[in-house]
Formats: C-alpha cells, sequence, structure tokens
C-alpha cells in the first residue's frame, strides 16, 4: 500500500472511530452521564443555549465530506492533503479521547486534550492554507468549510472547557465577578474572529461566532451585561463574515 493510500486510509478509520465515540456517549451514554448534563454543572456564564450544540451535527457531516472527498483516487496526489498528512486523523483520536475525559469527570485531563485538539486543527487549518489557496468549489467545500466551522467550534469550546475547569477547581477568578470573565472571554473569541476575517476572510469561521454568541445570549439572558455583549459581539461577528464574503468576491473580480 501507498503512503498516500495508507493516508486515505487512516483518515476514513478514524473518522469512523470519532463519530462511533461520539454517538456511543449519547446513546450509552458514557459512564451513565449525558454530555449536556455535564456541562450544566458548571455554573459559568460563557455557555450557550443547548440548541448550539447541534452544530456538531455539522460538524460530523464536514467529516464525512472531507472523508469520502480525500479518498477518491483523483485525491490521492492532492498536494494539499499530502501537506496535511495525518493531522486530521490524530485529531479525530484527540476528539474522542475528550470525550472519556469528560464523562469520566477528569476535567483538568479534559482541557489539556481539548488544547492539544484546538493545537491540530490549527495545524490542520494553516498546512492546507485555508483561505488563501485558491481551490475548486468542490475542494472550498469538502476540504475548507468542514474545516473552518470545526476550527471555529473547537476555538469557542476550548474557552468554555477552561471556564469549566476553573469553575471545578473553585477559582476565585482574582475576585473579578464570573459576568465579568464571560465578557472578556466573549471578547477574546470575537478578536480571534477578528484576525480570521482580516487575515483568511474566512466566513464559516466568523459564522461560528456569530451562532455561538447569539446562543450564549439567549442561555444568560439573566445576566444582562453577559447577554447584551453577547449581542453586540454576534452582529460584530456577522458584519465581519459580510466583510470577508464581500472581499473575496472583489478579488475574484
Amino acid at each position: 500500500m501507498s503512503k498516500d493510500a495508507l493516508r486515505q486510509l487512516a483518515n476514513i478509520v478514524s473518522v469512523i472511530l470519532a463519530l462511533t465515540v461520539n454517538i456511543l456517549a449519547s446513546v450509552l451514554p458514557l459512564n451513565g452521564q449525558n454530555t449536556g448534563e455535564i456541562s450544566d454543572r458548571f455554573k459559568v456564564y460563557f455557555v450557550p443555549a443547548g440548541y448550539v450544540f447541534a452544530i456538531w451535527g455539522i460538524i460530523y457531516i464536514g467529516w464525512i465530506a472531507f472523508t469520502v472527498y480525500q479518498a477518491r483516487p483523483m485525491q490521492k496526489e492532492n498536494p494539499r492533503l499530502r501537506n496535511l498528512g495525518y493531522l486530521f486523523a490524530v485529531s479525530c483520536l484527540f476528539n474522542a479521547a475528550w470525550l472519556f475525559c469528560w464523562h469520566y469527570n477528569q476535567f483538568g485531563l479534559s482541557v489539556i486534550v481539548m488544547l492539544v485538539l484546538l493545537g491540530l486543527l490549527i495545524a490542520s487549518y494553516l498546512k492546507l492554507n485555508v483561505g488563501k489557496t485558491p481551490v475548486s468549489n468542490a475542494e472550498k467545500w469538502f476540504v475548507d468549510i468542514p474545516f473552518s466551522i470545526y476550527l471555529g467550534w473547537i476555538s469557542v469550546a476550548t474557552i468554555a472547557n477552561i471556564a469549566d475547569w476553573l469553575y471545578f477547581i473553585n477559582w476565585n477568578g482574582f475576585g473579578i465577578a464570573p459576568q465579568r470573565w464571560a465578557v472578556l472571554m466573549i471578547m477574546i473569541a470575537a478578536l480571534l474572529g477578528l484576525v480570521m476575517a482580516l487575515s483568511r476572510r474566512d466566513s464559516g469561521y466568523l459564522l461560528v461566532l456569530v451562532w455561538s454568541f447569539a446562543g450564549i445570549a439567549v442561555k444568560q439572558s439573566a445576566a444582562p451585561d453577559v447577554a447584551n455583549s453577547a449581542i453586540f459581539f454576534a452582529v460584530t461577528a456577522f458584519v465581519l463574515v459580510l466583510f470577508s464574503i464581500f472581499e473575496r468576491r472583489r478579488v475574484k473580480i
């Protein structure tokens, strides 16, 4: 088996494994605990409404779309996919590992695993040079957009995971109110979005932020400072989406 065929197979196997663990985490569920139920135990303000987590359905579809696309014989020697190497396959393993950490209450370890997952996705994004390498429409939809959405969500999830762990260890936040920390975390996520808009014109990544911030506003409606900040940055992120789309079309013209 050639190196390219082995890489294609590794992506297929790793996605099947990750999807299986994600399904079992909800169906069984792992350790008798539902993922959302565990999250609800942490009284932090950087948490969106439950419906926001439906984005995982889109992420799963993206995984499958990418896996099928990269497995096609004509993509075996695709230079971008060769450059990606095994990064995506390894990220799937860490995605599955995170679920075990979370469901078995290893919250500190879950932060470490999540940070590694984020690092792998950033490396994948850079290896693919998303937003800067001209690609066909097919490659845009089956490679670039799935990675943009996945990276966008894991960026938000990493911040939330750290907030949950800090709550778990009873961190006092240096005496700063939890609501103010939540606003700061929203600002940090929004800043990441600004970087993506200016450097990559990545509307996919930005739409994830719009979705997440709107969900935080809904969930935290009882905390006006948090909800209002989330609304403001959701609108800001949406403006950046429009800016990114306009700039991409302008450059093409």
